[in-house]
């Protein structure tokens, strides 16, 4: 039995570790290792779908004893999640090839839009372009970049619907009604109707606000055209804040900030690749090519790759950079922190929650946006502090929009939803789709095609899973909420850092509700959530100051920074540095690195 278990751990770990590889140098953009990584895929699937290996498991079952029973049991989960016919099994590949095609195509597509005045075209990433429509003062520019990313939601429309027939003829398949309800089940042990249930509710609640919007639009006119609305709520606002967030000084603030929540890694091993570039994935991600696993009583540390796409010295991307050290920098110590002893634990595929992994995430990107933390962390190079008479200036003209914070989670839900649910699709029916939600969720003066640009929707493990960030939502605020009534404040809180690592440490052992009952000690609810953005102006900012003025009481990290980490900072297949020496000399060096760049 001891022999089995170890066998099952061992052939799992090899088949993971050689996808992974693989998968990071692709979405890299390397596509070289495209066949490679699909007949690793292949095989790693075919694993995850033996029969005779999950037959097996259960028979031991019938006789083993507690620990063993324990491990078993883990291994009976995780099989019955993959438990596919080999015929079904083809369906899948077919679907890889197809994510395959999707992603080279957008790897090597013309990016940009035609200059309003000189009609010449200008070479932007859709991640430029994106900040484009934030900050630019001309609004024929920003218009111009809109319509080029409306271009681009074209790339892939019919490997998409090709792809969304097989995934439904997958979950068919496997006994569901289409794909949207197989992978709820899977990944969060719940059905499309109870998760839709919950997000109707939010809706209900908070669609008031768009009626304000539009009173609004009467003092702002054009504030509803798709290209003006976020220039005319926050593009003043991300130039005001742009130099507090450097992307320079971004490492420095990210492990200051974890090391006084007393944040480790474990020993486990980081690569980060933060700057956008052509070919590579336009999306942050963070994977872990290497799980934690054990031998008998030893533990061996795990890796994570995480990575984003940082446009260096463009104006709002600082802010965006940071952001990501602490959201992919948050789910790399999840994992990395587990204690569990099956490798089928401690992945981030089923059975673990893509809900619960993006509430680790997420919760530390509140860290990051909390007025606490930008008054004390974030300076700019005079090393004067955010001024909370920005924050209260930002607040008054923004805060009709806290209770809209959710739709932009249900647009893609709902455009899911509709789509898998729709019968004889076709690319027109898809666009029709996505206009009619995008008007639902957005309510703008003019339909956009935007949702077929979001990468989540184009592989495996991203599409149908867009609710967990909205599930996230509800547990972050459930759990912040729990920890001021215990604590009174969560920034550089090591009893904070301390309670997020024991629930860490449980990974996939438990479902996402029972480990949102766990750490919050309440089930989880939607109201929370509803009532922190519904909370008035006054309330709002009354919080805030109460925030501040706690944190006089909490000592500011001076020590050196210390995550238990081995980290690596790369470009594509460059290494650029690491922490041997320590890190703050890593940090600099990469400061040093960045500024090459920004003179090339």
């Amino acid at each position: 039995m001891r022999k089995f278990l170890d066998y099952l751990n061992k052939k799992y770990f090899t088949l993971h570790k050689k996808y992974e590889d693989l998968f990071w140098l692709s979405y890299m953009g390397d596509h070289s290792v495209d066949k490679k990584k699909d007949k690793a895929l292949k095989t790693r699937d075919e694993f995850r779908a033996d029969s005779r290996l999950y037959e097996q498991v259960k028979l031991f079952l019938k006789k083993a004893k507690s620990k063993d029973r324990e491990r078993l049991k883990a291994w009976e989960l995780f099989f019955s999640r993959y438990q596919t016919p080999k015929a079904v099994l083809a369906i899948k590949n077919k679907i890889v090839e197809i994510e395959s095609k999707v992603m080279r195509k957008r790897a090597v597509r013309k990016e940009g839009y035609i200059h309003p005045k000189t009609r010449k075209f200008i070479k932007a990433s859709e991640n430029e372009m994106r900040m484009i429509m934030r900050i630019d003062p001309n609004e024929q520019v920003r218009k111009a970049a809109f319509y080029a990313l409306e271009q681009l939601t074209q790339t892939s429309l019919k490997e998409y619907v090709n792809m969304v027939k097989l995934l439904n003829q997958y979950a068919l398949s496997l006994g569901f009604e289409d794909f949207y309800a197989y992978k709820v089940h899977t990944e969060e042990g719940m059905t499309k109707k109870e998760l839709f249930k919950i997000f109707d509710q939010i809706f209900n609640k908070t669609k008031y606000a768009f009626k304000n919007v539009r009173k609004l639009e009467k003092k702002l006119p054009g504030l509803r055209k798709p290209w003006n609305f976020g220039y005319m709520m926050t593009g003043n606002f991300t130039k005001e804040e742009d130099p507090y967030f450097q992307f320079e000084d971004a490492l420095l603030k990210w492990g200051r900030s974890f090391s006084a929540l007393g944040i480790k890694y474990r020993g486990g091993e980081l690569k980060l690749d933060l700057l956008d570039r052509k070919g590579k994935w336009n999306n942050g991600f963070c994977h872990w090519p290497k799980l934690v696993y054990y031998k008998g009583q030893k533990r061996f540390t795990g890796s994570s790759n995480f990575t984003c796409n940082v446009v260096f010295g463009q104006v709002g991307s600082g802010m965006q950079g940071i952001h990501t050290l602490f959201h992919e920098g948050g789910h790399a110590a999840h994992l990395l922190n587990s204690t569990q002893t099956e490798v089928c634990l401690n992945h981030e595929y089923p059975p673990s929650s893509t809900a619960w992994a993006e509430t680790q995430s997420m919760f530390l990107d509140t860290l990051f946006s909390s007025i606490e933390w930008r008054t004390r962390y974030a300076k700019n190079k005079e090393e004067q502090n955010y001024p909370f008479a920005l924050f209260e200036r930002k607040l008054r003209k923004t805060h009709i929009l806290a209770p809209l914070g959710m739709m932009s989670i249900m647009f893609v839900m709902n455009f899911e939803k509709e789509v898998y649910e729709a019968k004889n699709l076709n690319e027109k029916k898809v666009k029709e789709i996505a206009k009619k939600v995008y008007r639902r969720y957005f309510d703008r003066s003019e339909d956009s095609l935007s949702i077929l640009n979001v990468p989540h929707i184009y592989f495996w493990e991203g599409i149908c899973s867009y609710h967990g960030y909205g599930l996230a939502e509800l547990s972050i605020s459930q759990w912040r909420e729990y920890f001021y009534k215990k604590y009174g404040y969560i920034v550089d809180n090591p009893d904070v850092g301390e309670e997020m690592t024991r629930v860490w440490r449980l990974t996939a052992s438990k479902t996402y509700k029972e480990l949102v009952k766990l750490a919050t000690k309440r089930e989880l609810s939607p109201a929370s959530y509803i009532k922190n953005v519904t909370v008035g102006l006054s309330q709002a900012l009354l919080k805030a100051k109460k925030k501040i003025k706690r944190m006089k009481k909490v000592p500011i990290y001076t020590r050196k920074i210390k995550l238990d980490a081995k980290i690596s900072l790369v470009h594509g297949k460059h290494k650029i540095c690491d922490n041997r020496k320590s890190f703050e000399d890593m940090a600099e060096k990469y400061r040093l690195w960045l500024y090459k760049q920004k003179t090339r």
